[in-house]
């Protein structure tokens, strides 16, 4: 893909953002990471509540980049490149991020680390999980059109069950949250991590 491509899908991706968080001294670049329906996004919102940052979630920006997702591989090749340039430009103006992906595999997170060296911020990684009984009534209630409104995800039982043997170990520090529990003391946490 060309970079002039790279830049326009990142463009249109700034446009779908809406109003950003002030710029900071050093901005904070939060990865979370998990399968479908271990509650994110849920997550990201709120820390979003707790910090200023702009949550940079994959299925809504696959949704703005293309109106009727197919989800295939170049289709998310594509989608990822233009992320990976906007947290770039965003980090860069000294906007604080939080990318809302799954994030499974270690080539993908590795990848994310160079763009936290190359802005010169620190890259705190989350790993969001829940019961396996828990995923799957929320993943049901999605699937009956029962979710939240902001919920932006398709990923059904069959999606999270593809993906579960992709999962690769975070070979970093990081944070670890079940969200079927009080999530306040991680939130804490890295609330103080960010501040730090």
């Amino acid at each position: 893909m060309t970079e002039t491509q790279v830049v326009s899908d990142a463009e249109r991706l700034l446009e779908s953002l809406g109003h950003l968080p002030e710029p900071v001294v050093k901005p904070a670049f939060i990865v979370v990471s998990g399968l479908p329906g271990t509650g994110k996004s849920h997550f990201c919102r709120r820390l979003a509540e707790r910090v200023p940052v702009v949550i940079l979630e994959s299925d809504f920006m696959r949704k703005a980049l293309f109106p009727s997702p197919t989800y295939g591989i170049e289709e998310s090749a594509r989608l990822f490149q233009a992320i990976h340039h906007l947290i770039e430009r965003l980090l860069k103006k000294g906007v604080s991020v939080v990318l809302d992906a799954t994030n499974l595999s270690e080539r993908n997170r590795e990848h994310l680390h160079h763009i936290a060296y190359r802005c010169n911020v620190r890259l705190i990684l989350v790993r969001v999980e829940a019961p396996l009984e828990v995923v799957q009534e929320r993943l049901r209630k999605r699937a009956e059109g029962n979710a939240l409104a902001e919920d932006h995800s398709e990923a059904d039982w069959a999606v999270f069950q593809k993906m579960k043997g992709s999962v690769q170990k975070i070979r970093h520090n990081h944070f670890a949250v079940d969200t079927s529990r009080d999530i306040t003391p991680v939130l804490d946490k890295i609330v103080r991590e960010v501040n730090r």
